[in-house]
């Protein structure tokens, strides 16, 4: 007992909410911006540029461009407008450290390795008043992303902000033309190329619409003999999804791609098993290394889509981060991070593997992060409803992250459970979702409990002694 107290009371300490190193004073004007797709709600102009005054301020006392994901959680109630938008859901959320790219880049390293771009952005800016135009500037703006090649478009944007960062810091005195470059950049008002545009559309526009609409039908005739097809075939075995998935999560990977990434599925890349597939580590073109799920029963359909749509906006340095997906005929793929160093139940149960007690500390914390980040997400609480030690993976610096979120569900915000039936690993279930189904975060919180009892002790969530079979919950009493 005096064990489980420490660990309670250290990680308690660790979660407990500090004081917002921001400046920043809550927005409640309703104007929309989106940054070029950056922003994805309205209402986020006026509080987001707010941020990057407080962020450029902070990142000049302290040299850090981007908060830490403590941090940004200590700053939670400041972003809360009384418009009802909370901030982190406007796209925020993705400026934190350890999202990859340049999101754990200091001011220095901003100056050092893109101080190209910085001078660029800076020259075209500086002339917004004078010349009345801003195509200078946007047009600046977007070239920055061109400098990472094999970086997704979320890691391209984290680069620009923090180039965007390091300028404000330099002009922040200088109001009305941090204002101006706001306008510029959140409005994406190119004014040249929008009136010229605007001229060439008021002619003809009856002509254009008769053919879109001829078009649309002759689309709409093919597509419909397509799936008619389709549907035949999926008797045969083709695997048939409907591909419900975010327009942000755009796949750049194809069936060869995998195959080519993992020597064509070779055994010796086969790393694990669980409800949905066989996972096989790989390469791909551009050297990182990925783990890939290779889905191949159709009755799974269901686990592929739901973590395709529940993981492809969360973000977090204690979550595996899914990279990209590809759906080919008869079977589909996810393609994550890889975590080198395998699941915790590995280092916990095997005889030639130990781990110290610091070790099992910072796990059982990561974990803890981990779980209050999807708790608290918001965009609504996501529930994982499988914390076990398999599903619990450990990168090269040994740091933990939660994986699987096949059986996940996401409850709407102002609500405080949904029904479902019971799912989840025997031992590791919350007895009280057994008997009523209902689905909350307590149920993640007594997997979690019983993930933590294993740190301590070592031992299985079953004891297999065929003589005196006892859960490791009994066994504690």
């Amino acid at each position: 007992m005096f064990w489980i107290l420490l660990v309670f009371v250290f990680i308690t300490s660790i979660l407990a909410t500090d004081e917002c190193v921001l400046n920043i004073q809550p927005s409640s004007s309703c104007e929309s911006a989106n940054w070029d797709g950056f922003l994805g709600y309205e209402c986020c102009e006026s509080a987001f540029e707010e941020y990057l005054s407080a962020l450029a301020i902070h990142a000049n006392q302290t040299g850090s461009v981007f908060l830490n994901s403590s941090q940004q959680q200590s700053c939670r109630p400041l972003l809360e407008g009384s418009n009802g938008r909370n901030l982190l859901s406007c796209g925020v959320e993705k400026l934190v450290t350890g999202s990859g790219s340049c999101s754990d880049f200091s001011l220095t390293d901003v100056a050092n390795k893109l101080q190209s771009w910085l001078t660029g952005l800076e020259q075209d800016c500086e002339l917004l008043e004078s010349r009345n135009t801003c195509s200078s500037c946007y047009e600046r703006w977007q070239k920055i992303g061109a400098m990472t090649v094999n970086s997704s478009v979320e890691e391209t944007e984290i680069c620009r902000f923090a180039v965007l960062v390091l300028m404000v810091t330099r002009k922040i005195t200088d109001r009305k033309l941090v204002q101006a470059v706001y306008q510029c950049l959140g409005q994406n008002q190119n004014q040249d190329s929008y009136h010229e545009h605007r001229k060439k559309m008021s002619t003809g526009i009856w002509i254009l619409i008769g053919g879109l609409v001829g078009i649309m039908i002759m689309v709409i005739t093919t597509l419909w003999i397509f799936f008619r097809k389709s549907f035949t075939e999926h008797k045969d075995g083709m695997c048939m999804l409907d591909s419900p998935f975010p327009k942000e999560l755009t796949t750049k990977l194809t069936v060869k791609d995998i195959y080519t990434a993992t020597n064509d599925l070779k055994a010796s890349n086969f790393i694990g098993e669980g409800n949905a597939g066989k996972v096989y580590k790989g390469v791909l073109a551009n050297g990182q290394n990925v783990a890939i799920k290779h889905i191949v029963n159709d009755c799974e359909k269901e686990t592929y889509v739901r973590e395709i749509t529940n993981l492809s906006h969360v973000k977090h340095p204690n979550l595996v981060r899914l990279l990209d997906y590809c759906e080919g005929e008869g079977e589909c793929f996810l393609v994550y991070e890889l975590c080198h160093w395998g699941n915790l139940s590995e280092w916990l149960f095997s005889k030639d593997k130990s781990i110290t007690w610091i070790q099992r500390l910072q796990i059982a914390v990561d974990c803890a992060r981990g779980l209050w980040f999807l708790h608290t997400y918001p965009g609504g609480c996501i529930v994982h409803r499988d914390i076990k030690p398999t599903n619990i993976l450990l990168n090269m610096n040994f740091q933990a992250k939660l994986a699987d979120f096949g059986l996940s569900k996401i409850i709407d915000t102002g609500l405080s459970h949904v029904s479902s039936e019971v799912r989840g690993t025997f031992g590791y279930v919350d007895p009280e979702y057994q008997k009523n189904s209902r689905v909350n975060p307590s149920g993640d919180v007594y997997s979690f409990g019983i993930v933590l009892l294993q740190l301590l002790s070592g031992q299985r969530v079953i004891n297999i002694d065929l003589q005196r079979p006892m859960p490791i919950g009994k066994m504690v009493e």
